[in-house]
């Protein structure tokens, strides 16, 4: 079996507008986010740190990084999944989320799992 298959985790995310926490007369967005972490490849991996890239519709940038997510580093077996809801707050009501989470496989093998970017906004901001 090839590395990149050996090594393989998708991420997937669904983003939420959060009406009651949210005050846009104060360009004060809220958003919460599910994301969905499955180890798609043939060796058990844990997810040992996080690195977010949110940009805000007025192209301001914040990096985040840190251990874990939520507080917990899972182990997940090949095809088990870990689900965990999150947040962020924008000053716009349209944004972006990016990054990687760093993974250790139990064989000691390091390697990032990308996460596609998806988009804040509040609805019918956008078409």
């Amino acid at each position: 079996m090839s590395e990149s298959n050996k090594y393989a985790i998708a991420v997937s995310a669904v983003p939420q507008y959060i009406v009651e926490q949210s005050e846009p007369a104060n360009d004060h967005y809220v958003f919460a986010y599910t994301i969905t972490i499955e180890n798609v490849g043939s060796v058990a991996a844990q997810l040992i740190a996080r690195h977010w890239i949110i940009t805000d519709a007025g192209g301001e940038v914040q990096e985040v990084r840190g251990l874990g997510v939520i507080g917990r580093q899972p182990l997940l077996q090949p095809g088990e999944k870990f689900v965990y809801t999150s947040g962020c707050q924008l000053d716009t009501p349209v944004g972006t989320m990016r990054g990687s989470y760093q993974m250790t496989a139990v064989d000691g093998w390091q390697f990032e799992a990308r996460i596609p970017e998806f988009t804040l906004a509040v609805p019918h901001v956008l078409h």
